[in-house]
């Protein structure tokens, strides 16, 4: 039982979970960048003229980041877990500041962020997001399964 949680193929499929919510996320963003940048702006993190830009390039990065993993680029799982820290701050931040508002994790007006509006969710969903990275870097650590360089795909 041990070795095939172990194994390559759960290797791959975990890989393939979290890019997927990346992909999707980054995605649904992109196509409402602008409303985006409204949710951005409710959590007060950044200057406003700074919100429109972010809108788009956390997206970007969320859907080049994804693609990363999928094809197990070196760096792509630690981009991943960095980014992940980050949304995680913004949200513990807007619990402190008992802020009620859509998360923006998977673009504004969103069902899930309609319904619930519950940064506390986001963050559990979020944390249990880096078990899995936390996992993969454990199978990588003991399994000795190796990610590629990025170089690699170019001479191809």
């Amino acid at each position: 039982m041990i070795d095939k949680l172990m194994s390559g193929r759960v290797y791959f499929l975990i890989r393939c979970a979290l890019a997927f919510v990346f992909l999707y996320a980054g995605a649904a963003k992109l196509l409402d960048a602008h409303g985006f940048a409204r949710v951005i702006g409710g959590y007060g993190v950044l200057p406003d003229q700074l919100n429109l830009v972010a809108a788009y390039l956390l997206p970007v990065s969320e859907i080049i980041i994804a693609a990363g993993l999928i094809w197990d680029v070196r760096g792509a799982l630690s981009a991943y877990s960095l980014l992940l820290l980050v949304f995680m701050g913004v949200l513990v931040r807007g619990i402190s500041m008992g802020l009620d508002v859509d998360c923006g994790c998977f673009a504004p007006g969103d069902p899930e962020g309609e319904a619930y509006h519950s940064l506390r969710e986001a963050l559990v969903r979020d944390a249990f997001l880096l078990c899995g990275c936390g996992y993969l870097f454990l199978l990588r650590r003991t399994r000795g399964f190796r990610s590629r360089p990025l170089l690699s795909f170019v001479g191809r």
